[in-house]
């Protein structure tokens, strides 16, 4: 019996590992990757909720809960780490059978895109980073109050707002519906054991090195909202100077979620960024 949860899409194992995934588009030239970003109760359909109809008018989408977030399982004795993550993300598209693809990384999701296609290089044909980490930065107060929640409707209340410039989006029945999804089972467990305090060790650690980076032939689009108190500005423009194949688009009058809260616009950019030859 089909669930009513949107969030709950295919099942597939990756490497062992199964996964919950959505999958839609017709599959003709370059499939789509889409990877999510780490905030507590995150799943792929609730990141990419408003992107993946659009996207998937004129390609094969497809976009996973990577390992230790969402409906994907969650083995005993995981290492919640960037290698695990690339191996994942590898082992997906090979499940798939999908030979080389085009990726959309989302914060977390961004840093986890930009390692694949330098380890991977042969597997991944064009990048979009969106409010990526990947780089080194300071940790700001914003990623650590999301990788140091704890479950509570006033302290997701609190968290949400951070997200968005627009806070006519951040409703308190948004707030509970994240909530509710940070607390099924399993779900905060993983999320507390990936990012403990001291935090400035996990953006380190989701960091590639600029030599591999800039070493990186990928064209690039490098997205960021201006005003982003989660993974800062400078880290798109530490890439943008990095890659030599960049672009770089900076949102005004918006936060981390430029998915959600331009999502025509950001639709728009990354499907002419794709299409083009």
């Amino acid at each position: 019996m089909a669930s009513d949860n949107p969030e709950i899409g295919l099942k597939i194992s990756a490497g062992g590992i199964e996964t919950n995934y959505h999958d839609m588009g017709e599959d003709s030239g370059t499939s789509l990757l889409l990877l999510h970003g780490s905030g507590p109760g995150v799943t792929a359909w609730a990141n990419w909720r408003f992107n993946l109809p659009v996207l998937s008018e004129t390609r094969r989408v497809v976009a996973p809960d990577m390992v230790g977030f969402g409906y994907t399982e969650r083995p005993p004795g995981v290492d919640y780490n960037l290698d695990t993550w690339v191996k994942h993300g590898i082992d997906f598209l090979d499940a798939l059978g999908i030979e080389k693809a085009d990726v959309v990384g989302n914060s977390y999701g961004g840093a986890l895109a930009l390692a694949m296609a330098i380890r991977h290089p042969d597997r991944i044909r064009r990048l979009v980073l969106m409010g990526a980490a990947g780089v080194d930065f300071e940790l700001t107060p914003g990623l650590d109050a999301v990788w140091g929640y704890t479950p509570s409707v006033e302290n997701m209340r609190k968290l949400i707002r951070t997200f968005a410039f627009n806070q006519d989006l951040m409703s308190d029945e948004l707030a509970e519906l994240r909530y509710r999804a940070s607390v099924r089972p399993g779900f905060q467990e993983a999320f507390a054991s990936m990012f403990p305090a001291p935090r400035q060790r996990w953006v380190d650690a989701l960091a590639s090195s600029e030599k591999d980076i800039r070493a990186m032939d990928k064209e690039t689009l490098i997205i960021h909202g201006r005003d982003d108190v989660i993974v800062p500005p400078v880290t798109s423009r530490k890439l943008f100077e990095y890659i030599e194949y960049a672009q770089l688009h900076l949102f005004g009058r918006c936060g981390h979620w430029t998915q959600i809260e331009h999502a025509d616009r950001f639709n728009k950019l990354v499907m002419d960024f794709l299409n083009e030859s």
